[in-house]
């Protein structure tokens, strides 16, 4: 895949945000750009290096090493004198992903492009996507927050939404790799910064919106804004998507977008809900009934209320572009989610869930799901981010001791902050609910392994907020972490394994 330099330049002056172009006759003609990148250290020889302005680092500061490295060419913000072709624009990820898209022949042309949107469940419900897709015989590739499939390789995710010439080049090896569906996790940032830009989705699908990302977004209304670009800008003509019309927000992009979505729902009236539904600690099955097809009876390995609604997500969107025998299928066979209600059956008898929930609403879920399968002690660990939105620190505090017999805060990528002031923003919000058991143990696998460790048969222990997270993030330095393997340790060495 590949484009000559001059079909660039008439690709960003259609889209009518060329300030300026050339310097291709003063380095010997039209340039054959083989590869887009935002990173000066990816840069090899035939890449065009797109100049990027971030809040810590100016791409354009970079242009020397990348010309060393071999740039063809230059994406930029201003003229510069770098003795390589160059477009100037007025903001290259405006541009960035269109042209990537160019580059690498418009991948996204040629996939089913399932885009999720919302604030909690969007990977649990492409996992849910992903195995219908693949029980209908479709090979799909994945981009979200816990790990990136190509359709035959899996690699940990770094952030959620990719810069858009990434996105564009992991669309490129989905399609060599045989695969006719992409699913991805979109996340507001990377639809309010313009990520997605490149890509046309066929099937856009929003869970739900609570306060999350407050710090960026400032509020609701400008959350919601960066959200609904999935289905006002990304979408495809004629798509076909779902909301979830419990929801207000659902209920919105519904009445926005009537001739072409699908409401869900456990509570509403929707063109799809679910009628009945048992859940328990070895899955959930439930009954669904959509508006034109008959009730489809559905049996899925994971459990809780919430999960219902991921799992009638995926239905919802994807009935009637696959058989029915596939959907049953497909959420029969869904894998476990890692970091999403991951379960641990520990040797004292009780039992532990790891999930990534780390806004009060989707602790709430969390804890709910946990409170009514537990016939013992409910046990809570958690933190919150350092350089997040603050007021759900008290928030967090507040569900927790509503709902949890004992709640032990603990740091959570304290980030730039002191986790010891999180921790007592987080110990007000227990107090103002009548101050339950609590405790604050800042080191976070000394806080889990002493939850594990006075646990007792009968009881659950929920450690929430990072997920299958790899590593604690403090003062600019990660430093190796994770939960579950935390979790698997301590029941080793409880078991007096080596």
């Amino acid at each position: 895949m590949s484009a000559n330099f001059s079909s660039l330049i008439e690709l960003v002056r259609e889209m009518g945000l060329l300030r300026e172009a050339g310097g291709a006759e003063e380095v010997g003609g039209n340039p054959r750009i083989t590869d887009v990148v935002s990173d000066s250290r990816s840069v090899r020889p035939g890449a065009l290096f797109c100049c990027i302005r971030g809040e810590r680092s100016d791409g354009h500061d970079y242009i020397p090493m990348a010309r060393e490295l071999g740039a063809a060419a230059l994406l930029c913000e201003r003229p510069v004198d770098a003795g390589l072709p160059s477009i100037v624009v007025p903001s290259v990820r405006e541009v960035m992903g269109e042209v990537s898209a160019a580059v690498y022949g418009n991948p996204s042309e040629k996939l089913l492009m399932v885009g999720v949107t919302g604030t909690n469940g969007k990977s649990t419900t492409t996992y849910v996507l992903r195995s219908i897709l693949g029980a209908a015989g479709i090979r799909s590739g994945l981009l979200g927050t816990i790990v990136e499939s190509d359709g035959v390789r899996e690699r940990d995710a770094d952030r959620t939404t990719p810069e858009s010439c990434i996105i564009q080049r992991r669309l490129t090896e989905m399609v060599r790799n045989g695969c006719g569906a992409c699913v991805m996790e979109t996340s507001s940032h990377g639809l309010f910064l313009g990520r997605l830009r490149g890509c046309r989705f066929d099937v856009p699908l929003f869970t739900n919106l609570s306060p999350e990302h407050l710090d960026f977004h400032k509020d609701m209304e400008h959350y919601f804004q960066a959200k609904r670009l999935l289905f006002s800008r990304y979408a495809r003509p004629g798509f076909e998507g779902a909301a979830n019309a419990d929801d207000p927000y659902g209920r919105r992009l519904l009445a926005d977008f009537p001739e072409n979505m699908r409401g869900f729902a456990l509570a509403s009236d929707a063109f799809a809900r679910v009628t009945e539904f048992r859940t328990g600690l070895e899955g959930t099955s439930m009954t669904v009934s959509m508006r034109g097809f008959p009730d489809l009876r559905l049996r899925s390995p994971l459990v809780g209320n919430f999960n219902v609604w991921n799992v009638l997500a995926a239905v919802t969107a994807l009935r009637g572009r696959v058989e029915d025998e596939a959907v049953v299928c497909g959420v029969a066979a869904v894998p476990q989610v890692p970091g999403r209600l991951e379960r641990h059956s520990l040797p004292n008898g009780a039992c532990c869930f790891i999930d990534f929930a780390h806004t009060p609403e989707a602790l709430k879920n969390v804890l709910t799901v946990a409170r009514a399968l537990c016939p013992g002690r409910l046990i809570s660990v958690f933190g919150h981010g350092g350089g997040r939105y603050p007021l759900n620190r008290p928030a967090l505090g507040r569900v927790a001791a509503g709902l949890a017999d004992l709640v032990i805060v603990t740091m959570d990528n304290p980030r730039d902050e002191d986790p010891a002031e999180i921790a007592e923003e987080i110990v007000g919000g227990v107090q103002e609910s009548g101050g339950a058991r609590h405790q604050v143990i800042l080191d976070r696998r000394e806080a889990v392994r002493t939850a594990l460790s006075v646990a007792a048969p009968g009881d659950v222990v929920v450690v929430s907020g990072k997920g299958p997270e790899r590593y604690l993030e403090m003062r600019g330095e990660r430093m190796p972490y994770n939960d579950a393997e935390t979790v698997d340790s301590w029941i080793r060495s409880s078991r007096g394994d080596h």
